[in-house]
C-alpha cells in the first residue's frame, strides 16, 4: 500500500510517496500554481499521481502553531483535504507538520544546495518529513 505526504502551500504542493511496503517516504515533485487559489491543475496533478502510484491514503500537513492553536494556513488546509478526500474517495490524514520547513531548509543546507536552488526542493523534502513522521508513527504502533 502506498501513501502520498503532501506538504500545501501558498503556491505550492510538495509531494512525496512511500514505497510499496510502507517504510520510507521519497520525495516525487512540487507542484507550482499562479494564485493561491487556483487549485483545478494541481488537483489534477495529484490525481495523476494518485493513479500512477497506486496510492491508497493522503497524508496532508497541518501546519499548527507553536502553542497548538491552528490559524489560516492551518484552515486552508483544513478545506484542502476536505476537497482531496471529495475529489479521490481517499482517506485524507492531517498530520502536524510543525518545523518540517525548518528541518528541509536544514537538510538542503547541509547537503550545499545553493540558496536560490532551496526553493525548487523546500516543499517536496518538506512532504518527505510529513510522510516519513507518519510512516514512523505506524511503525511504532506496531511493535
Amino acid at each position: 500500500m502506498r501513501i502520498m505526504g503532501l506538504d500545501y502551500g501558498e503556491k505550492t504542493v510538495g509531494v512525496a510517496v512511500s514505497d510499496p511496503l510502507g517504510l520510507t517516504a521519497q520525495g516525487i515533485e512540487t507542484i507550482f500554481r499562479k494564485e493561491e487559489n487556483k487549485l483545478r491543475r494541481t488537483c489534477a496533478r495529484i490525481e495523476e499521481l494518485i493513479r500512477e502510484y497506486e496510492v491508497e491514503r493522503i497524508v496532508l500537513g497541518l501546519p499548527k502553531h507553536m502553542n497548538n492553536d491552528i490559524g489560516k494556513r492551518a484552515e486552508q488546509s483544513l478545506k484542502f483535504g476536505e476537497m482531496l478526500k471529495k475529489r479521490t474517495g481517499l482517506e485524507v490524514v492531517m498530520w502536524d507538520e510543525r518545523l518540517t520547513t525548518v528541518e528541509a531548509e536544514r537538510t538542503l543546507i547541509e547537503n550545499k544546495v545553493r540558496r536560490e536552488d532551496r526553493k525548487k526542493y523546500i516543499d517536496k523534502i518538506a512532504a518527505v518529513f510529513i510522510l516519513q513522521g507518519y510512516l514512523d508513527s505506524i511503525y511504532v504502533g506496531q511493535e
